[in-house]
């Protein structure tokens, strides 16, 4: 991955992030849809519309940290005999940064790897039901989870014998990834099926995330549902295209997609861009730009389905398709996080990621704490709503 690759992401308390310039998400992905997976989002065949989370309290364009202050502290605590991540610390969390936070190394390697489509752990899927259960709803085939039998519908109760009942998605997933453990490490699961209740113990193993389904609807158009915007996911949303017969409508979702790479988000908004301005953002007051690539398909008719758990470069690329006039956006309002980190190296290997601007859409609105509206709203049976609007769409002008 290079330098220049701007990402946005589900946040995690203390994972690692080294790259040059972040679009960072919420606290993760699960917790913003009461739906949660062991990648930080990846693909669901069959996934429910996720509930609308609360949205984040709007920030000025001034909510920054400056990281001279946090790399002083850093130092100084050094030189103390200090911690000086737990330093670097204590600045971010007086600064107001809602999105500055503390990594330490190994968290970023297993960060940079779900990027490029990889993640550990043993394929479930799992989402709460209404009676408060833990329920699996998607096993992924040929893993860990597949071989030993578990199907959907089944109720994970424990993780390593720890009740899952009051606990948070974050500390669920967590417990099924093993915080980052490697393949090949145990994880003990208690399960109950109808009447039987069980326990098994598995190894987590290295796994490809599927960030993009394709699916042709009966009356015709194509459904693209991306969950992910992890690396090659613009590609496949062109393959799908590509792949799709002449004229055929697209609905485009991006229900629950807690983010990804920006530059992903800009080669999906390339397909249905014949170029153009995707995003401006600035990093500390300098102004810059995202621009589709000439050659995307203005033809086709495009209606894309939004919702709260829709995050960060999700929304990006929703705005740029909106704004552009290339789309209808139909379904409840995304979830509000426009904002720029930059993480920087500590003294003691951690990374601190701070918040440096703010990104807009191609009219120059303000994403962070703002969200995108829908051109329709609805909040019950978006998608059959977002396929009517769709059968009534001619191709642009």
């Amino acid at each position: 991955m290079s330098g220049s690759d701007l990402f946005s992401r589900p946040r995690r308390r203390r994972r690692g992030a080294a790259l040059t310039l972040v679009f960072a998400g919420v606290l993760a992905a699960g917790f913003a849809t009461d739906s949660w997976s062991e990648p930080d989002r990846t693909r669901v065949d069959q996934h429910p519309e996720p509930a609308t989370p609360a949205k984040p309290p709007a920030a000025p364009d001034g909510d920054t940290t400056e990281p001279g202050k946090v790399a002083d502290a850093a130092a100084r605590a050094l030189a103390d005999g200090k911690s000086p991540s737990k330093a670097a610390e204590d600045v971010v969390s007086r600064s107001g940064d809602r999105w500055g936070s503390i990594y330490d190394p190994s968290e970023y390697e297993a960060f940079e790897r779900e990027l490029d489509g990889e993640y550990n752990g043993v394929g479930l899927w799992t989402r709460r039901a209404p009676d408060g259960q833990v329920k699996v709803v998607r096993v992924q085939r040929d893993s860990p989870a597949a071989r030993a039998g578990i199907a959907v519908g089944d109720q994970l109760r424990s993780v390593d014998d720890k009740p899952l009942t009051g606990r948070g998605a974050e500390e669920i997933v967590s417990l099924l990834r093993g915080d980052g453990a490697d393949a090949g490490t145990r994880v003990k699961l208690g399960l109950r099926r109808d009447a039987r209740a069980w326990s098994l113990t598995l190894r987590r193993a290295t796994l490809e995330t599927e960030s993009v389904a394709v699916r042709r609807l009966a009356d015709g158009p194509v459904l693209i549902k991306i969950t992910a915007l992890t690396k090659g996911a613009g590609a496949q949303v062109r393959d799908a295209l590509r792949d799709a017969p002449p004229g055929a409508g697209v609905l485009l979702d991006l229900r629950g997609n807690a983010g990804g790479l920006v530059t992903e988000a800009q080669q999906a908004a390339s397909v249905f861009l014949d170029g153009g301005l995707v995003a401006t953002y600035d990093v500390r007051g300098k102004q810059r730009a995202l621009h589709a690539e000439p050659g995307g398909s203005a033809t086709r008719a495009l209606v894309v389905l939004v919702d709260g758990g829709t995050m960060s470069a999700a929304e990006l690329l929703a705005g740029a398709l909106q704004d552009r006039g290339r789309a209808v956006v139909v379904g409840s309002r995304t979830f509000g996080k426009g904002s720029v980190q930059m993480p920087s190296r500590l003294p003691d290997g951690s990374v601190a990621e701070l918040t440096v601007g703010h990104y807009r859409t191609p009219s120059g609105r303000t994403v962070d704490g703002r969200g995108i509206t829908p051109d329709l709203e609805v909040d019950e049976d978006a998608e059959q709503r977002a396929r009517t609007v769709l059968s009534g769409l001619g191709p642009p002008s």
